[in-house]
């Protein structure tokens, strides 16, 4: 159902600091994938719409926040692939009329259901046995089965990928496809993300070729501050790449920074991966 990915760029960084510790950086580009089903988030969809239709399901069901890249996905995907959709928002206070990625889940024909932040937690909803159900952030079997596949689409030697950690899906799948001289470093957007390493070790068991750098979510989900606003400015100025500051800013600013503190060998090749998301960037530019 979902079409193949091909000749997805993998855009080389060039910086002076990057030849000074002779390391070698590239960019996976996710991001242009799709313009709305964007990046991360298609590979972890692929399987699941399969699955649907496969049982016969019409109406995906799913979870997440106000500014939840998935929420953008799975209402997009519903759109372009015959599914009806249902969100269920975290937090009964929010206007969709003011949030620009509630506004295009409603456009792409998603029926949005608000509910507390306590209620939320809880996670006891009365979903309908006919409704194909998909939780928060994508993550289960399938969309690892999904992001496996990210890794064929390298086609240069690499020592490192990196990509940016939510629930911890989209690293398990890439990990699951790593050969043994091979190494997965996640960046967690959420304070606190230790816990995602036993999250992670659920969905490959079998694996331990991977590591999470948990300094880098500056404050914690969808926060940010000057200092990371101002380098996705400036990597944006100066490779044409454009990051956001929930996932791939974070991620890439941990990436700098290790570089910088000789954290990887000399002559390591990184992947990182643009896992997507800038459609929450347009609700919030750079301090420039």
């Amino acid at each position: 159902m979902f079409p193949e990915t091909k000749n997805i760029p993998l855009q080389k960084i060039e910086a002076a600091f990057l030849k000074e510790k002779e390391i070698s950086l590239y960019v996976l580009r996710l991001d242009l994938v799709h313009p709305h089903i964007s990046g991360n988030k298609w590979f972890k969809l692929r399987y699941n719409l399969e699955e649907a239709r496969k049982q016969g399901k019409k109406t995906l069901v799913t979870f997440g926040g106000a500014y939840s890249n998935h929420i953008i996905a799975t209402a997009a995907a519903g759109k372009e692939f015959g599914f009806k959709t249902i969100g269920i928002i975290r937090g009964e206070e929010l206007n969709e009329n003011d949030n620009s990625v509630l506004q295009f889940a409603k456009y792409c024909g998603m029926e949005l259901r608000f509910v507390s932040r306590e209620e939320y937690r809880k996670k006891e909803f009365n979903i309908k046995d006919e409704y194909y159900l998909i939780p928060e952030g994508g993550t289960n079997d399938l969309a690892v089965k999904g992001c496996s596949e990210i890794i064929s689409l390298i086609d240069i030697p690499f020592d490192y990928i990196s990509c940016a950690v939510g629930t911890g899906g989209t690293i398990a799948g890439i990990i699951s496809s790593l050969n043994e001289n091979q190494k997965a470093i996640g960046f967690p957007v959420l304070k606190g993300g230790e816990f995602l390493t036993n999250e992670i070790e659920k969905l490959v068991p079998s694996k331990t070729n991977f590591e999470l750098q948990t300094e880098y979510h500056f404050g914690g989900y969808a926060k940010k501050n000057e200092e990371l606003l101002n380098f996705i400015f400036d990597f944006k100025s100066n490779h044409n790449n454009q990051l956001d500051f929930v996932y791939t800013g974070k991620m890439m600013f941990g990436i700098f920074d290790l570089i910088k503190k000789n954290y990887f060998p000399k002559d390591a090749t990184i992947v990182a991966v643009h896992t997507g998301g800038l459609f929450q960037f347009a609700d919030s530019e750079p301090g420039h």
